[in-house]
C-alpha cells in the first residue's frame, strides 16, 4: 500500500512558530515525550563526521504510538491523547505537556525529522511505521502503513533530525548533559526508575548537585476584586557543582519548565538554577501566554521579584557563613592581622571594613588562597595599614594592586567613600621573585661550581635584556628595545672594538675561541614624547678587570653616541655603563670620587650625560640593599637552590646545561612567595 498523506489543520505561520525554539529547549521537547510515554530510558544520540553534524537521534522504550491514533496526533495541534489525562497511560507519571506541540519541535533542530514507531496492538503483536515530516512544507504529514516487527526491539520512539540547520556545539555532550541535567533535574529526582542517556553520558543530578534548598512563596493573586484568584508558589533552587549557565526555570505546579529566562540579578562566586512553580504558570502555558505573561498580568513578575529577593537572602546568608569560617581559618593560620579583640566602636567599624575588604580579595582573587601563609599575612597586613590611613590609601592599593571587577570597586567605594582594592599580591610576587634572581646571578657569577659552567657571558646578556634592566636601578624598570638605538651604536662600534657584541642573541661560544664582551640596550619611556632616556650596559668578559683603558674607551664611546645627528632634535639623557667581575686599583679610585655616588665616574655639566663603572658584586649588592626592607617584610625564604630552581623554570632557554644539577636538586624545596 501506498504512504497516507494528510494535512495538519492549523495555520502555517503558527506552525513555524511552534517549529522554533533554541537546541536545548527543542531536544528537551522530544525527551519530554519520550517521558510521558511511560520511556525508562532515553538515549541522545549525535551523529558526527569529520565535517559535520549530520543528525540527531532521540530514541527511547515508552509504549509508542498506535497507529490508529497518529493522524489525530499529528493532525491538529490540541489532538495529543495527553489531553484525556493528567497521567501517563501506564506508569501514572504526571505530564509534562498536553498540547502536542513537543512534536514539532524536532524541526526547530533540522530540514527533516522521521519518527519510527513502535507499538502493541491490541492483539500483542508488535507492529511499526513511519512518520515524516518536512520544514518546507508543515502542513503535509507523511505516514507509512504498519508491519510486524521484530519482537526483540520492544516498543518505543526513535526520532531521527538531519539535514540540520548547523552544527549545535551546545547539543555536544561536553555542553548539553549539564544544561539537560538542570532542565530534568527535579524530574528525574521524583522518577528514579527514568534514564536519559547522552551518547555514553547518563544524566545524573544527583552528582551534579552540590546544595539543593526548597521555599514557599506567598501565593500569587491574578486579578483584582472577585475576580481575584490565588495561586500557590513554591520556590527551588540548585546549586551546580561545575560552572554552567545561570538560568531562571517557569515551571508548573508540578515541576515541569516550560520556559527559561537569565536572571535579573547577579550572585558572583555561585552556579545555581532557579525553579519558580506554580499552577498559575500551567495555566498560562496552556493558554500559549506564557511567553507574553509580563503583557497579560503583573502577577508572575511580582512572583518572580519575590523569588530574587529570597534568593538573594539566602546567598547573603551563605556569604555570612563562609566568611565566618574564612575569618576563623585565617586567625587558626596566624595570617589575621589582629590579635587583640576592638577595644572601642571606631576600632570595630574599622575591623569591619577591613573583614569586608579582605573577603572581596579572597573572593574575587583566586591566586589568593594559593599563596603561601606568609604572602597572605604580609598582604593582610598591608591591607590594614591602607584601611587605618584613609580612604585614599586603600584607594591606591585597592586599585592600583589588586584590580577587582568594577562592580565591586563600587561596592567599596561606597563602603569606605573611596574604598576599591587593586594588587598587592603581584607586588609581593614581583618582590619575591626580583629577590630570586639577584640571588641566582650572584650564585651564577660567584659560586665556583655555577660559575665554571657559565661559558657564555651571552646567557647573562639575554636574562637581564628580558625585562630585568631594574638590577641597575629602579629607574631602568620600564625599558623597551630601541631599533634606532641600536643601530646608532653598531655606527660606532669601532670606538670599542668590533669583538663586542652590540644586543646580539644567545650563540653558543667554542670556549677555546675566547668570550667576546656583550652590549645590551635599552629605551627607558618618558611622560613626554619629546624626551628619551637610554641605558647602555657593556658586559665586560669575566676575565677583564676594568682599569684606565677601558673607562677611557667607553667616555669616548659615550660623548659619541650622544651627539649622534638622529638624537639632537631631542631631549636625551644617557646613562652608560661598563661592568665586570673586578676593577684595578685606578677604576676603583675613580669610582670613588668626593661629592659623586659610588660608581660614578663621569657627569655632564647639563646631567644629560652618565658613565658608571660597577663590578657584579656592588651591583647585586645594591639590589639586595634597596629591597631589603621588603625582604624584612615578607621574609621570602629565597636561598641559593631555590633562587636557582626560579632562573632555571623562567630563563630555561638562556641557561641549557648550567645549574641544572643545583637546580634538580632544588626541585624538592617549596619556595615560599
Amino acid at each position: 500500500m501506498t504512504d497516507a498523506h494528510f494535512r495538519v489543520q492549523v495555520e502555517k505561520d503558527h506552525l513555524k512558530k511552534l517549529a522554533s525554539a533554541d537546541p536545548i529547549k527543542a531536544l528537551s521537547e522530544l525527551i519530554w515525550n519520550s517521558v510521558d510515554a511511560d520511556a525508562t530510558r532515553v538515549d541522545i544520540e549525535i551523529d558526527n563526521d569529520d565535517i559535520a553534524m549530520r543528525s540527531i537521534i532521540v530514541r527511547d522504550n515508552g509504549h509508542g504510538i498506535p497507529h490508529d491514533e497518529i493522524e489525530q496526533l499529528f493532525g491538529s495541534i490540541g489532538g495529543s491523547w495527553k489531553r484525556h489525562g493528567n497521567r501517563s497511560k501506564g506508569k501514572k507519571r504526571i505530564l509534562h505537556g498536553k498540547e502536542g506541540k513537543g512534536r514539532l519541535k524536532a524541526l526547530a533542530l533540522g530540514r527533516s525529522a522521521e519518527w519510527t514507531v513502535r507499538y502493541r496492538s491490541e492483539g500483542g503483536k508488535l507492529l511499526g511505521y513511519k512518520v515524516s515530516l518536512l520544514k518546507d512544507d508543515l502542513i503535509d504529514v507523511r505516514v507509512t502503513e504498519p508491519k510486524e516487527a521484530e519482537p526483540a526491539l520492544g516498543t518505543g520512539v526513535e526520532v531521527q533530525v538531519s539535514e540540520l540547520d548547523k552544527n549545535y556545539r551546545s547539543l555536544e555532550p561536553a555542553n548539553s548533559v549539564q544544561s539537560l541535567s538542570e532542565v530534568f533535574a527535579l524530574y528525574l529526582t521524583d522518577y528514579k526508575d527514568v534514564s536519559i542517556f547522552v551518547e555514553t553520558n547518563r544524566l545524573d543530578p544527583n552528582k551534579a548537585i552540590k546544595e539543593k534548598a526548597s521555599f514557599d512563596l506567598e501565593p500569587l493573586v491574578d486579578g483584582e476584586g472577585g475576580d481575584a484568584k490565588s495561586y500557590p508558589v513554591k520556590l527551588d533552587l540548585i546549586e551546580w557543582k561545575k560552572s554552567t549557565e545561570r538560568w531562571f526555570f517557569l515551571c508548573g505546579r508540578h515541576g515541569f519548565p516550560f520556559q527559561r529566562v537569565k536572571p535579573r540579578f547577579q550572585v558572583p562566586g555561585y552556579q545555581f538554577s532557579v525553579y519558580l512553580k506554580s499552577s498559575f504558570i500551567d495555566e498560562l502555558q496552556e493558554r500559549g501566554e506564557l511567553d507574553l505573561a509580563e503583557m497579560v498580568t503583573p502577577a508572575l513578575s511580582h512572583a518572580q521579584d519575590a523569588a530574587i529577593e529570597v534568593i538573594k537572602r539566602y546567598f547573603e546568608k551563605k556569604d555570612a557563613a563562609i566568611a565566618k569560617t574564612e575569618i576563623e581559618q585565617w586567625k587558626e593560620e596566624e595570617v589575621y592581622p589582629y590579635r587583640v579583640e576592638p577595644q572601642s566602636s571606631v576600632e570595630v567599624a574599622e575591623r569591619k571594613v577591613f573583614d569586608i575588604v579582605a573577603l572581596n580579595v579572597n573572593k574575587h582573587l583566586p591566586d589568593f588562597k594559593a599563596q603561601s601563609s606568609k604572602s597572605r599575612a604580609f598582604q593582610m597586613r598591608m591591607l590594614r595599614q591602607a584601611i587605618e590611613k584613609g580612604p585614599d590609601e586603600l584607594q591606591h592599593i585597592l586599585t592600583e594592586v589588586l584590580e577587582l571587577p568594577q562592580k565591586t570597586q563600587r561596592e567599596m567605594s561606597r563602603l569606605l567613600e573611596e574604598a576599591d582594592l587593586a594588587n598587592v599580591i603581584s607586588a609581593s610576587r614581583l618582590v619575591s621573585d626580583r629577590l630570586k634572581f639577584v640571588h641566582g646571578l650572584e650564585a651564577l657569577i660567584f659560586e665556583a661550581e655555577s660559575k665554571n659552567l657559565l661559558k657564555e657571558r651571552s646567557q647573562l646578556h639575554r636574562m637581564i635584556a628580558e625585562d630585568n634592566t631594574w638590577i641597575f636601578g629602579e629607574e631602568f624598570n620600564l625599558t623597551v628595545d630601541d631599533q634606532s638605538l641600536t643601530e646608532v651604536l653598531r655606527k660606532h662600534q669601532k670606538l670599542i672594538g668590533t669583538e663586542t657584541k652590540i644586543d646580539a642573541p644567545v650563540i653558543r661560544v667554542d670556549g677555546k675561541k675566547g668570550i667576546v664582551d656583550l652590549m645590551l640596550s635599552r629605551a627607558v619611556p618618558q611622560s613626554r614624547s619629546d624626551e628619551r632616556e637610554h641605558l647602555v650596559v657593556e658586559l665586560k668578559r669575566p676575565k677583564c678587570k676594568i682599569g684606565s683603558d677601558e673607562i677611557t674607551q667607553v667616555e669616548k664611546y659615550a660623548f659619541t653616541i650622544a651627539n649622534d645627528e638622529r638624537f639632537k632634535s631631542v631631549k636625551t639623557r644617557w646613562s652608560f655603563w661598563v661592568v665586570s667581575n673586578d676593577l684595578d686599583a685606578y677604576a676603583t679610585t675613580k669610582t670613588r670620587q668626593k661629592d659623586q655616588p659610588p660608581g660614578r665616574v663621569f657627569i655632564s655639566d647639563d646631567g644629560n650625560i652618565q658613565v658608571w663603572v660597577k663590578s657584579w658584586g656592588e651591583v647585586l649588592q645594591a639590589c639586595k640593599a634597596r629591597m631589603h626592607f621588603v625582604q624584612e617584610q615578607l621574609k621570602a625564604n629565597v636561598d641559593k637552590d631555590t633562587a636557582l630552581l626560579y632562573l632555571k623554570k623562567t630563563y630555561d632557554k638562556y641557561l641549557i646545561g648550567v645549574a641544572e644539577d643545583q637546580a634538580e636538586e632544588a626541585e624538592a624545596v617549596e619556595i615560599d612567595v
